[in-house]
């Protein structure tokens, strides 16, 4: 939090965080008037606002559908598969994308080169790229992720499930009426905390999939502030920055809750 100062100071090693002189919220004004602020912003909303409401829904699908296994071998072995991916590093992720979709020696690629003699550049492309970069975050954080809505799930009453065989209520009428009301606070919690995290990206998720090619809609916060402020050495600036991306989480944390608190699912 000592850090924060650094927004507000005209840092440098030398005098360091104590003794760096004040300049007030200069670098917040220099920040606003860059039109590239007003773009990375706008990638880092868009990028994480996709993330939530693509993203979202698949642990919960997969927490359902797990649940539904009677198997225990299969079901282990299904679990062991899915949640692999989430202690594979971004870096090796980023090298698996690549072995897929790179428009030279891809797999994807070679098949649609022996079909059509033409590749297509999935990692050029700013539509493609997102889709790619939404689709190895699925992949690699929803089996994890499904953890806690399996959690959830063991605690409902299995005499409600009964309840509602008796009333003559299909597979789909019980997950409808009483699993999903049964883990809606739990969905509610990590909707929360998923919305208070919306504009922070993670580096390396980026920057391991990201090119120049597709900076319009993959330079992120994140990124911004490795490239400007460690690499160029403005750390005031880019601390500004960071602060206005905490206000920004800080203020959609406690509008998701008020919206929560009208369905009485608020966390506070």
């Amino acid at each position: 939090m000592l850090g924060m100062v650094i927004a507000f100071k005209n840092y440098n090693f030398i005098d360091g965080i104590i003794h760096s002189p004040w300049v007030g919220m200069k670098y917040f004004v220099m920040l606003f008037d860059q039109h590239q602020t007003i773009q990375i912003i706008r990638n880092s909303l868009m990028l994480g606002g996709l993330t939530i409401l693509v993203g979202f829904p698949f642990p919960i699908i997969l927490a359902l559908l797990l649940n539904e296994i009677r198997k225990m071998w299969f079901k282990k072995t299904v679990q062991t598969l899915v949640y692999m991916p989430y202690f594979f590093s971004w870096v090796i992720v980023g090298g698996v994308v690549l072995t897929l979709f790179s428009q030279e020696s891809g797999f994807i690629n070679h098949w649609i080169r022996e079909l059509t003699g033409d590749v297509y550049p999935f990692l050029y492309k700013p539509l493609s790229w997102i889709a790619i970069f939404l689709g190895s975050g699925i992949w690699k954080e929803t089996g994890f992720n499904a953890i806690i809505y399996l959690a959830a799930l063991s605690t409902i009453d299995p005499s409600r499930y009964e309840a509602a065989c008796i009333d003559g209520a299909n597979k789909w009428r019980q997950i409808w009426h009483v699993t999903l009301p049964g883990i809606r606070s739990t969905i509610v919690l990590m909707l929360i905390i998923s919305t208070g995290s919306v504009m922070e990206i993670s580096f390396d998720k980026v920057f391991v999939l990201q090119n120049s090619i597709v900076s319009d809609v993959s330079e992120v916060i994140s990124t911004f502030i490795y490239r400007v402020g460690l690499q160029g050495g403005q750390f005031s600036l880019t601390a500004a920055l960071g602060f206005f991306e905490s206000l920004v989480a800080f203020t959609l944390v406690l509008t998701a809750n008020w919206i929560a608190r009208k369905f009485d699912q608020g966390l506070w």
